[in-house]
């Protein structure tokens, strides 16, 4: 009996001990290693001023990682790593209560303290980092615009003989790229797939790559999966050729809607209204299911606006398309020239940036209307019944000048969130932005109709904000790409260059305009059986919405 009780004993002991020593994944030890090298980036006082090679330090620790076999081995060499990079002097002004008013809906350093990977001594340690992070200027990343305050890359290294078939190289890569997201996207909390799912996914696609299309591919991915319309990534030397068309995914359906070039395009057999069906013996289905996962957009509106730029074109050298298509419920097949990008950026006939409409409705039109026209263009439409403000498109500067014109009040219309260098992975709410309300300009008191769509974007966004503070205001269209805040590029590589919204917009009581785009009072969508009769539904209701108005 007594022999039972000491093998039991035996029996229970070697269980516990074996939890206590619990056998680590590979891609648990790599996520680990990938917030601990990035954290020490960003916090560490001495890693932060620029003192060591820090992406040799973590090319060395990579092959020390995989070999760990517990939370044990794996936390010493994390201690150890720590211990060798120099004291952490106590940060005075670090325990101080801060001035500023943070959003931390993105700030997340719990993993710090998860005991399933690390030991109470390296999680002891993190937070002393923490606590006394550095507060000198950051080695890494500056401020692009100090009064702006998205981040700029520096000091990062270029990388001209990049090895994709180097497995510790991509990673270094993607390790790199996620951290950026950790701390310096202002909106990582809005991903559809979680930032932490995110990191032990391009982990694992990583370690499956298998040529160089492979490796871009997974970049591409990663890229996509910050949701961000500001987002992009095209591999180095990747050329496109493209059709002289453009179409749009209308009532899901796949229709040319205009033309990127009208010269080409009348050599083409599409015209406005053709239905697309196939591609090089694709359905568009097909297409749209292969491309999506690695096409950016803030929404899926925006994201289906990218891919259309896809469909027609071609990354490699085929100077034509094999297109199936419907044109009023008849099957055709043709052929459907692609064009290098020379052969689009010719200057074409500027339309008419203001005018006035029949029934005395003025109409600006934001694409071609500059800063400097802005009166003369409020002259020409200053005796009409209502006016239609076009920014279906991407502005050129005039949204302080024409608020001036629309609100007969000084205005808020924005909110700011800004990274904090000096606490990482923070947002501080900045001032919030005012317009209109100058008395040096006259005001246009009658009704104004703002035309959005999935084209309005970035600036564009912006500028509605802006005009919808005026006094009779009404935003008429379909739901806008949702890519608000200054751009920030990021140099990884050699040619592995991406962007990211550096900044967060808001409305002024809150209200996101990332990923859900500008509040829509009445919304419009286009037509098929519209682009095939010439017409302009939402402009059309824009017209009607005035004419209700005068009544």
């Amino acid at each position: 009996m007594k022999k039972n009780y000491v093998l039991l004993f035996l029996t229970f002991s070697l269980f516990s001990n074996g939890l206590m020593a619990q056998i680590l994944t590979e891609t648990q030890k790599l996520e680990s290693l990938c917030r601990v090298w990035g954290f020490l980036k960003y916090y560490h006082p001495q890693v932060a001023k620029g003192k060591f090679d820090w992406d040799k330090e973590l090319l060395n620790k990579i092959p020390m990682v995989r070999e760990a076999e517990n939370k044990e081995e794996l936390s010493k060499i994390y201690l150890d790593w720590i211990d060798g990079l120099g004291k952490v002097k106590p940060c005075k002004s670090c325990s101080n209560p801060s001035d500023k008013e943070y959003f931390d809906k993105n700030f997340d350093l719990s993993w710090i303290d998860d005991n399933h990977i690390f030991t109470a001594n390296l999680s002891k340690k993190l937070r002393h980092v923490e606590a006394n992070r550095f507060q000198g200027r950051q080695y890494y990343v500056e401020p692009v615009h100090k009064r702006v305050g998205n981040i700029a890359l520096k000091n990062e290294p270029e990388y001209p003989d990049f090895d994709w078939s180097n497995s510790e190289m991509r990673l270094l890569i993607a390790f790199k790229y996620w951290n950026i997201i950790e701390y310096f996207f202002p909106y990582k909390y809005q991903t559809d797939i979680p930032w932490d799912v995110v990191l032990g996914k391009v982990i694992t696609e990583m370690a499956m790559v298998q040529s160089q299309t492979d490796f871009y591919k997974t970049f591409k991915r990663l890229v996509a999966s910050i949701d961000d319309g500001h987002a992009y990534f095209y591999p180095p030397g990747q050329t496109f050729r493209w059709s002289p068309h453009i179409a749009k995914y209308i009532e899901g359906e796949m229709v040319v809607t205009g033309n990127r070039n009208d010269s080409l395009a009348q050599f083409s057999p599409l015209q406005k209204g053709d239905i697309i069906k196939r591609v090089d013996g694709k359905p568009i289905d097909e297409i749209i299911k292969e491309k999506k996962p690695f096409v950016s957009g803030s929404n899926p509106l925006g994201k289906y606006r990218n891919l259309t730029y896809l469909i027609l074109s071609s990354t490699n050298k085929d100077e034509k398309a094999k297109v199936e298509f419907e044109r009023n419920g008849e099957h055709f097949e043709a052929e459907v020239s692609r064009y290098s990008r020379a052969h689009f950026r010719r200057k074409g006939i500027r339309k008419d940036a203001y005018k006035v409409l029949e029934n005395n409705i003025g109409y600006l039109d934001l694409a071609h209307l500059k800063m400097k026209e802005v009166p003369e263009a409020m002259e020409a439409v200053s005796k009409t019944g209502g006016l239609i403000i076009d920014v279906r498109n991407y502005p050129r500067g005039v949204l302080w000048s024409l608020a001036n014109h629309l609100s007969s009040s000084r205005n808020l219309f924005y909110m700011v969130t800004r990274p904090d260098l000096k606490y990482p992975g923070k947002f501080y709410i900045g001032k919030a932005g005012e317009c209109g309300g100058l008395k040096r300009e006259w005001f246009y008191s009658n009704n104004v109709v703002l035309l959005v769509n999935e084209q309005t974007q970035s600036h564009a966004e912006f500028t509605v904000m802006a005009l919808q503070t005026g006094d009779k205001i009404t935003t008429i269209g379909s739901q806008t790409a949702g890519a608000d805040g200054n751009v920030s590029r990021l140099n990884l590589a050699s040619g592995i260059r991406t962007s990211i919204s550096g900044i967060g917009i808001f409305y002024p009581d809150g209200t996101e305009a990332q990923r859900k785009g500008v509040k829509i009072d009445i919304e419009v969508k286009p037509t098929i059986q519209g682009i095939i009769d010439g017409r302009d539904v939402v402009l059309e209701r824009a017209i009607s919405y005035l004419a209700e108005q005068e009544e």
